[in-house]
């Protein structure tokens, strides 16, 4: 067994650099990528020809496409719903894990179910008003013969999406063991926490 002064050049072990919290060399996991998500992939790289074809124009050709800014606005919209619903999906979305650390299993099961019921109702809600929204908008959008209400529909459509995964997972967590945040000692000496986070 060696020593900490043998390792890190006569330097002790905790004077040392940290390691890297991302490994480069590491192959990229895809395993939990699904076909739903193809959505998002599409919209985010529509994104970025729309974002490449308005710098070319803008400052190669010094003649900008008048269109690409406000589309990029919309597709920069698209893609941070589309995300949420594979977060959503995931389960990924940030969460505040402090009051899970100092309560009992019981009551961690009660507080993640009223979590995961008041995120269904949230996602129920905003459909329901991003539908309403969408059926209103009569306007078009600036630079092309196009409704806005088409941006909306797709928000509306990334809710409903949103509320059937979280209602999904609100269904396997109240019928199993409840999750990552529930499960842990009932000491509360040590913080349970979410997969994926250390």
């Amino acid at each position: 067994m060696t020593s900490p002064q043998d390792t890190h050049g006569g330097r002790p072990a905790e004077d040392a650099a940290p390691a890297p919290l991302i490994d480069d060399d590491a192959e990229p996991d895809l395993a939990d990528i699904r076909w739903v998500d193809a959505g998002a992939m599409l919209v985010f790289w529509v994104l970025a020809f729309v974002v490449f074809l308005q710098f070319f124009s803008r400052y190669v050709l010094n003649d900008s496409i008048g269109w690409t800014e406000e589309i990029a606005r919309y597709l920069l919209i698209c893609t941070g719903f589309t995300g949420a619903v594979i977060a959503v999906r995931k389960d990924s979305h940030i969460v505040v894990e402090f009051f899970y650390r100092w309560l009992p299993r019981g009551a961690r099961r009660v507080l993640s179910g009223a979590v995961d019921i008041g995120k269904v109702v949230f996602f129920a809600a905003a459909t329901w008003i991003t539908v309403d929204l969408a059926q209103r908008t009569k306007q078009k959008m600036a630079s092309i013969e196009v409704s806005k209400a088409v941006i909306y529909w797709i928000v509306a459509a990334c809710f409903l999406a949103m509320t059937v995964y979280a209602a999904r997972l609100a269904w396997e967590r109240l019928r199993g063991p409840g999750g990552p945040l529930v499960q842990g000692p009932d000491t509360g000496d040590e913080a349970p926490t979410r997969a994926g986070i250390d």
